[in-house]
């Protein structure tokens, strides 16, 4: 089920969490390319297509969208159009498929060039990256204000991503949140079970960890050296960020960051963490039976599955806390994205289709899960029969309306304009201080860092 969206997550993450240098240098030829792109893009322009100044709930007219992976984002988005068209049969949509590093790149050549009218009316964001364009670009979005979404139809924390200064500028898509998928048949030979594992800290978690790896020789957790995926994911869970309300870095002097780089450091040290050199080889960690779980985004799940022949032996829970933290919970996310809708759109057609799909049919949602793994942050989704369905790969458990209930837990944290750089410099603090560097000397040439980058 989930396998068809995973191909191009993957590629998405491999974007996400390459350094800061190399994010720059794969620009894919921005500065060069600026008029064939403006050419290129003019053919993609909603403003004209739709119904300028039309009334909100009209529904005729037609929509331009950029979004990438087809079997996934794409795909989600047109069989959206399919349960609009059903009521308003004029309606028409056009999705040009657009990678999201080209995404990022487009906007930041039309800001520049000040051609804002070659936007599309929609376009998907990664949510870590939503808030810095809003900030960077507010000339590119149109906000929904006055709109008929219940935002409160979505966790908080998601809506959170693309809200700034109390206005919203995203309607959120593809759920992120966090689990603990751990191999029940393994846990079983060092006489556990995944209920051992729900609603537990970090420290018992390393705990079991050690008992497990001492009984059956293998580790719980893997990971990519030197990335922050797992403090971030930490960090958030207590409602932690790197920067303060202002946007200003709080890298240096951090608790919460603090605590869960010890808990980092305590897990690799003991063994229950595995740390590999790549995502590829993360991966195949617990596709081959390397390791006996995992945590991350629930979409982590799609790699899972690839390995049929531990159907049946795996089950999630939600994610450890951290001890000792102010607002730690056991519930996190990493990743997700959410739909923009630009300064160039038909903004009511836009708002209305959107309104009543993504943010409003249980039937659209239950036509994309089974054949794309599309899951939900709309939260009514979550009390459909097909997200109560049973799981066999995952001992017959209904985890997906289980995930969309772990997400309105989630902590908000502050994801500003510096973000990438943040997580960056952090990562970077990571394997110096495996290396054997105080944290508190890493974590404060992180700050230094992170404020050069924002100079």
């Amino acid at each position: 089920m989930w396998a068809a969206g995973t191909t191009a997550r993957d590629r998405t993450k491999e974007f996400e969490t390459m350094s800061a240098t190399k994010r720059r240098a794969r620009t894919w030829v921005a500065a060069a390319a600026v008029l064939p792109l403006l050419a290129m893009t003019a053919a993609c322009s909603g403003g004209a297509e739709g119904t300028e100044g039309g009334s909100e709930g009209g529904g005729d007219g037609k929509l331009t969208v950029w979004a990438w992976d087809p079997a996934f984002n794409i795909f989600a988005m047109e069989e959206a159009a399919k349960i609009y068209q059903a009521d308003h049969p004029d309606f028409e949509i056009e999705v040009v498929e657009t990678p999201w590093d080209d995404v990022q790149t487009k906007l930041t050549t039309l800001a520049q060039s000040g051609e804002t009218g070659q936007l599309p009316d929609i376009f998907l964001m990664q949510n870590n990256a939503f808030q810095k364009n809003v900030i960077n670009y507010p000339e590119l979005f149109s906000d929904y204000t006055g709109s008929d979404v219940d935002f409160s139809q979505f966790p908080q924390s998601v809506v959170d991503y693309s809200v700034v200064d109390g206005v919203n500028y995203g309607l959120p898509f593809d759920n992120g949140t966090a689990v603990t998928g751990l191999r029940t048949d393994v846990l079983a030979e060092a006489g556990y079970t995944i209920d051992d594992f729900t609603d537990i800290t970090w420290d018992e978690y390393i705990e079991l960890g050690e008992d497990v790896l001492a009984k059956t020789g293998q580790p719980l957790l893997s990971g990519v050296a030197g990335e922050a995926d797992t403090i971030m994911m930490m960090l958030q869970s207590a409602g932690a960020s790197l920067f303060d309300d202002d946007g200003n870095p709080t890298i240096g002097e951090n608790d919460a960051l603090l605590a869960a780089i010890d808990v980092y450091h305590r897990l690799a040290e003991s063994g229950v963490l595995a740390e590999r050199n790549s995502w590829d080889e993360y991966v195949a960690t617990f596709v081959n039976g390397e390791v006996a779980g995992v945590v991350n985004g629930v979409w982590i799940l799609g790699s899972v599955q690839t390995a049929q022949d531990q159907a049946g032996d795996w089950a999630i829970t939600n994610l450890p806390r951290l001890d000792g933290v102010a607002g730690a919970t056991n519930y996190s996310a990493n990743g997700g994205s959410s739909w923009a809708i630009s300064a160039n759109a038909d903004r009511d057609l836009a708002i209305d289709f959107l309104n009543s799909t993504f943010a409003g049919s249980t039937e659209f949602y239950d036509t994309i899960l089974p054949s794309s793994g599309a899951l939900a942050n709309w939260t009514p989704a979550g009390e459909s029969d097909v997200y109560a369905e049973p799981q066999e790969f995952f001992g017959g458990d209904a985890i997906f309306s289980k995930v969309v209930e772990y997400a309105t837990h989630v902590p908000s944290n502050n994801t500003g304009a510096y973000y990438y750089e943040g997580r960056d410099a952090v990562s970077t603090a990571i394997t110096k201080i495996m290396q054997g560097t105080d944290p508190a000397t890493a974590l404060e040439e992180a700050q230094k860092t992170v404020e050069f980058d924002m100079q």
